[in-house]
């Protein structure tokens, strides 16, 4: 769909004495200037918050991670029509079961901020390494289900995840077969045990956890297997035929989810593999279907952005392995974001705090622009022609 509107920014001041400042931008009637692929979708809802407020509330389940934490307190932002909280990335280091603080506290925390699903864009424990037993696998899987599964089941939040590459890679050996052939099998066994429902309201469970869809609340999401930089022209076509159901064409929004990026976009993540293949061409797909976000894992780093009309909100780490974007100077650091929709306008606001200090992230401190080796990503509220000819220039360099 052709866009027709471009933004303009509104200065952000503080809200009601909280000590909120609030980022507030708008879109105006217009016509663009150019027809560039960086474009700002029209849908994009701009409002950011960027200071913490002072107005917080305590966690609906405490846990022992969080009793001597100064910070056990949440901030709690204005709710949309539907809430999701996003997290990513959760392991350790390779067959580990134990997990870092920033995700017992943050899965202590969501309770407080009663989402209507919690989505996570994979590596929900540490294998795709060869060495490791079965009972090594299901013994990650049992300790991911204590930190992380059963205590959202146990407060009745829907749990919506991609496979990553460290729970159930979809690489191939040279010969076709699969690499990493039992942690699939064992992925597979663990999801589809009753005990381990997800509670999500299924469209289409038959291939899953490795692809799938689901609904909540009028919003449509499909997950695929980018567990590895190949999605299998099998599965595009069903992601094609799924985008053009009744139930998707219906929804208010449209969601991806798959664990590799689009394009990548930190330091380490860069390098092919580490992103999918033919990006420009899933991009085409996703606009087609008028998808409103894309989101992902695996690159460690929090980056909301945007490519044409595409939304690409690469969801950041909880786990271990920090790593800085390929633009900017910011010190790498762990995130989770709460998305509230307005499912009228089509529109999503993002609240993301980092993992360590609870503290808010500022949008505008982030790189305007991130050039990846598969293509140059804009930052959510920006538009092609907001950024300097200099800026526009940027290209990809590597950093190792």
């Amino acid at each position: 769909m052709p866009l027709n509107r471009r933004q303009f920014l509104l200065l952000g001041g503080a809200v009601g004495g909280l000590g909120l400042s609030v980022v507030a931008q708008r879109w105006a009637a217009g016509q663009s200037s150019q027809a560039s692929s960086l474009e700002a979708p029209s849908s994009i809802d701009l409002n950011e918050y960027s200071s913490p407020s002072s107005q917080m509330s305590a966690p609906a389940t405490p846990s022992p991670a969080l009793a001597d934490a100064a910070i056990a307190d949440s901030i709690n932002p204005p709710r949309g029509d539907v809430r999701i909280v996003v997290i990513s990335d959760l392991n350790s280091q390779y067959g580990s079961t134990d997990y870092e603080v920033e995700v017992d506290s943050a899965i202590a925390r969501i309770p407080s901020w009663q989402p209507d699903l919690v989505l996570c864009g994979g590596d929900m424990v540490a294998g795709q390494q060869p060495s490791l037993t079965r009972s090594q696998i299901e013994a990650m899987w049992a300790a991911f289900d204590r930190h992380v599964s059963a205590p959202l089941r146990l407060a009745k939040i829907p749990y919506g995840f991609t496979l990553g590459n460290h729970d159930a890679s979809s690489a191939q050996s040279i010969n076709g077969g699969l690499l990493f052939g039992t942690e699939r099998d064992l992925a597979n066994a663990y999801w589809n045990q009753p005990q381990h429902d997800p509670g999500l309201s299924f469209v289409d469970r038959a291939k899953f956890p490795f692809y799938y869809t689901f609904q909540q609340k009028d919003i449509f999401f499909l997950v695929w297997d980018a567990s590895s930089a190949q999605i299998p022209a099998d599965q595009l076509a069903w992601a094609e035929q799924s985008l053009s159901s009744p139930a998707a064409k219906a929804a208010k929004l449209r969601i991806v989810v798959g664990h590799l990026p689009l394009y990548g976009i930190t330091v380490g993540r860069d390098d092919p593999g580490e992103y999918l293949e033919n990006a420009e061409g899933l991009r085409s797909l996703l606009e087609r279907h008028q998808v409103h976000t894309y989101v992902s894992g695996h690159d460690h780093a929090y980056y909301p952005g945007h490519k044409g009309q595409l939304e690409l909100l690469h969801c950041g780490i909880l786990g271990s392995g920090v790593r800085p974007l390929l633009n900017g100077d910011l010190p790498p650091r762990k995130t989770l974001t709460i998305v509230d929709i307005d499912s009228k306008a089509a529109q999503t606001r993002y609240t993301t705090l980092d993992a360590s200090t609870m503290k808010l992230v500022n949008q505008q401190e982030l790189p305007k622009l991130i050039a990846s080796p598969s293509g140059k990503v804009l930052r959510r509220d920006l538009a092609w022609e907001d950024l300097t000819p200099e800026e526009q220039a940027i290209e990809y360099v590597p950093r190792g």
